[in-house]
């Protein structure tokens, strides 16, 4: 009884957080938490076990500013994972079209191959997403038009 509680102390990082961390926050759209933890020093290329970066990860859910702040960055916009998917690969795959068209006038590369020998139009195609056939052929044009070299 006459003991006062303790409050717990303020936890204040003295090693920036883990990869896994910066993938999460990437995953579920929170630019803050991946901004603060660009801050701690958390390398923005940083891949899982899985060979998964940001990157993938915000492609994937269609989380378009995470993705312009990655590429404001520098990350490798052809970053593959263990299966040699690339952002572009889940963007196509998952029809994120406004992430499609930012990925490639970065220089993501519409034609590598991974491990099931399918580019990113393939992935497309295999889930019937037609709309991204056509942003990609538009997106192409586009940044041929304007100079910028695709691949």
């Amino acid at each position: 009884m006459g003991q006062e509680a303790n409050p717990a102390p303020e936890h204040t990082p003295t090693t920036p957080p883990e990869n896994v961390e910066l993938l999460e926050a990437a995953r579920y759209d929170d630019i803050d938490d991946v901004i603060t933890l660009a801050s701690f020093g958390v390398p923005l290329d940083s891949k899982d076990s899985q060979g998964r970066t940001a990157l993938h990860m915000a492609a994937a859910n269609g989380h378009l500013g995470i993705v312009e702040y990655l590429i404001s960055r520098g990350v490798d916009v052809n970053a593959s994972n263990e299966e040699k998917n690339t952002p572009l690969h889940w963007a196509c795959l998952n029809g994120h079209i406004e992430v499609v068209k930012k990925l490639i006038l970065a220089g993501a590369n519409v034609s590598i191959l991974n491990s099931h020998e399918r580019t990113p139009i393939d992935e497309a195609v295999s889930r019937g997403k037609m709309d991204v056939i056509d942003t990609i052929n538009e997106t192409m044009a586009q940044a041929e038009l304007s100079g910028v070299a695709v691949s």
